[in-house]
């Protein structure tokens, strides 16, 4: 399916705030947008994956409608939101999939929106259920919700911004698929580099890190790259970012974020690691050396490099098993430093300073 494109002039006054990957987390884009304390002459843009693994796909959609019913809202389309394909263009193989996706409770993340959608008019989701009537049943009841979808391009281009979920493809616009224009893995990775800046979301920027980690947005100013998912949802020490372009044509970047760890303050010092390892999706895989009831001694099978990782992050009893997102890294800290707390442990703290996670040992008051 060839991408849609839609071309806006931004308004000279404002601000130009992209969100992006809010993934059915709604009480958290609430407390971002409580925090940005919007103006009437600001303007939202959405980069795509409003919905999917978290738990409020269908009002985070319909919160979107109505907001941009009340202010200047953008959007595009993310890989997590195109579900209007599936109901106005299925398909043999689409039905099959959405049947399945259905089935597995959202691969395992829990209710999407078509299942929540089922849920609020009392469809069964079964083995047997008839895809057919699904979809009558379905798009008869929330057709609002299934056309505001289908108005969303894949792209927004503007004079100064370019707004998409996952990365610009490669050729010409003409020819750009809508997929690829969604899911765009590992953008920042590709080496390329623009006249006019790309605002992506759809890869966690904590994924493009070294061996630490850090949830803050990625402004690559020589390539004119911009990639903002915090990894809410996603990651156990996610955020829902937000950039901030002061103004249209401004390449004077901030940006804010919300989760909702408790914050604490740093009471000693300490000093930080000097050699760390950042264990990430993709990349994952481990060997169980010594199990703990707390805390398991492994290895990282790619690198050799050993740890100690939270025992409830590993998928496995023994042996070669998958993890969660860890690090041993130990943050450097003065008395005074705010943190957010990820993790209380019986020997530290996995605490968030400044976007960066990783791990605090002393007292926090």
């Amino acid at each position: 399916m060839r991408a849609v494109i839609e071309k806006v002039k931004l308004p000279t006054e404002g601000r130009i705030i992209a969100i992006s990957d809010v993934h059915a987390n709604l009480p958290y884009l609430r407390g971002l947008l409580d925090k940005l304390r919007l103006q009437d002459e600001d303007t939202l843009v959405f980069c795509g994956d409003l919905m999917e693994k978290g738990g409020y796909s269908l009002e985070t959609l319909r919160y979107v409608m109505r907001l941009s019913q009340e202010r200047r809202v953008l959007a595009v389309q993310g890989n997590c939101d195109c579900w209007q394909n599936s109901i106005y263009r299925a398909t043999g193989r689409s039905d099959m999939y959405t049947k399945q996706y259905l089935l597995s409770n959202g691969a395992g993340w829990g209710p999407g929106l078509l299942a929540q959608m089922c849920g609020e008019i009392g469809f069964g989701i079964s083995e047997s259920m008839d895809m057919n009537e699904f979809r009558r049943e379905i798009s008869a009841a929330f057709g609002p919700e299934f056309d505001f979808l289908e108005a969303l391009p894949h792209v927004i281009l503007t004079d100064h911004y370019v707004f998409v979920h996952g990365g610009i493809p490669k050729g010409r616009p003409e020819e750009w698929d809508s997929w690829d224009c969604m899911k765009n893995d590992d953008f920042l990775g590709q080496g390329r580099s623009f006249n006019r800046w790309i605002i992506v979301g759809h890869w966690p920027v904590v994924l493009y890190g070294g061996d630490t980690v850090c949830a803050n947005p990625i402004i690559e100013r020589e390539r004119k790259i911009i990639s903002i998912d915090g990894g809410c949802v996603l990651k156990d020490d996610g955020q829902l970012n937000a950039l901030i372009i002061p103004h249209n044509g401004s390449e004077d970047f901030a940006f804010e974020h919300y989760d909702r760890f408790p914050v604490r303050t740093v009471k000693t010092a300490q000093a930080g690691s000097e050699k760390s390892a950042y264990i990430r999706w993709g990349d994952n895989l481990v060997r169980i050396l010594e199990r703990g009831e707390e805390f398991s001694r492994c290895m990282h099978i790619r690198t050799g490099y050993v740890l100690d990782i939270l025992t409830k992050y590993l998928y496995g009893e023994s042996g070669d098993v998958r993890c969660n997102d860890c690090t041993d890294y130990v943050l450097p800290l003065e008395p005074g430093d705010r943190v957010s707390v990820v993790e209380e442990t019986s020997r530290s703290c996995l605490v968030k300073h400044n976007g960066v996670t990783g791990w605090y040992g002393g007292e926090l008051l």
